[in-house]
């Protein structure tokens, strides 16, 4: 049976239950909950929140679709071990954040605004946005209007402008619109062969049936592939930026066996961002890249100068 609540403006929500949670392997994180966001009052927003509350570098880990924060369960030991503080939260509609039933519901501007709304609730400063997939199309967005984001680590993904990035892209997409009950569990396999049974388990663990799926079938049709989209212009703004204004520090892993966004599009990407250096090429990752993400977090930290207890204060924009 599922269990239903109805949201005053956005209508029937379902909040998946905690033991679907339970014993997920690799995952040792309590759970943290606002559900306060400006906004988006009554909607509980979930979110793991490690490190020290008041280290100098916060990692902002956002994950995509069809995933959820446990993606980041490689990486948030590798940033707390050095000392920083990570916070992962789950976008609405994904993981243990609540989820509405309308496909409706979900649109750029939807996610875009529960961001920066979280962004304003929970303070940070100094953060290192890490970004793959809708993490990036999203994250990607936001350092142009918020100055607090001194630091990039960018894995595939892209920032919509208006076109699509290629035929892996479509055909992804066209999957997606066929098969509105996806298995996100067997999705996540088949391009992450490193997963174990359990593993690809807790990828389904928030979703026990098709009425938790709005969020994961919407996402492929809000990808900004035409320039009358919704966050074309959030995009457009956002290469600029970081073409002409980006003043912070990046670092770019490609999962070369991505066959969506794979290295030819992450090498568009990079020449667009600003004094990022050579990328870290992943010649067997795929396109979930957290999955083989230990070393690539361990490269980020020493590119940054941030492997130790003493962590200089990020650069500013100019």
């Amino acid at each position: 049976m599922v269990a239903t609540f109805d949201h005053p403006r956005f209508g029937p929500i379902v909040r998946t239950p905690d033991e679907r949670f339970a014993n997920l392997p690799g995952w040792t994180f309590a759970p943290r909950y606002i559900d306060d966001l400006k906004g988006r009052e009554g909607l509980r927003l979930h979110y793991v929140d490690e490190g020290p509350r008041h280290a100098e570098v916060t990692f902002l880990c956002l994950h995509g679709e069809p995933s959820w924060s446990y993606l980041y369960r490689k990486m948030l030991p590798v940033f707390t071990a050095a000392g920083h503080r990570v916070v992962a939260p789950d976008w609405f509609g994904f993981g243990r954040s609540d989820k509405p039933v309308k496909d409706e519901i979900y649109t750029f501007d939807f996610h875009r605004d529960t961001m920066t709304a979280f962004l304003d609730r929970m303070a940070l400063g100094n953060v290192c946005s890490v970004v793959q997939d809708w993490g990036g199309l999203l994250g990607l967005t936001l350092p142009k209007d918020r100055p607090e984001i001194t630091r990039l680590l960018i894995m595939n993904t892209g920032i919509g402008t208006g076109e699509s990035p290629g035929p892996g892209f479509n055909a992804w997409k066209a999957y997606a619109a066929a098969n509105p009950d996806m298995d996100v569990g067997a999705l996540m396999r088949r391009g992450t062969t490193v997963l174990t049974d359990a593993e690809q388990d807790a990828y389904n663990a928030p979703f026990p049936d098709i009425t938790y799926k709005a969020g994961v079938r919407r996402f492929p049709e809000l990808v900004p592939v035409d320039p009358a989209m919704e966050g074309v212009a959030h995009g457009r703004a956002s290469a600029a930026f970081f073409r002409d204004q980006w003043n912070g520090e990046s670092f770019m892993a490609i999962g070369q066996a991505d066959p969506v966004l794979g290295e030819p599009v992450m090498r568009a990407l990079h020449a667009w961002i600003r004094n990022c250096p050579e990328p870290m090429l992943i010649a067997e990752g795929g396109h979930f890249l957290q999955e083989w993400g230990e070393p690539i977090a361990r490269a980020a930290l020493t590119s940054f100068g941030l492997g130790s207890q003493t962590h200089p204060r990020g650069p500013d924009h100019t």
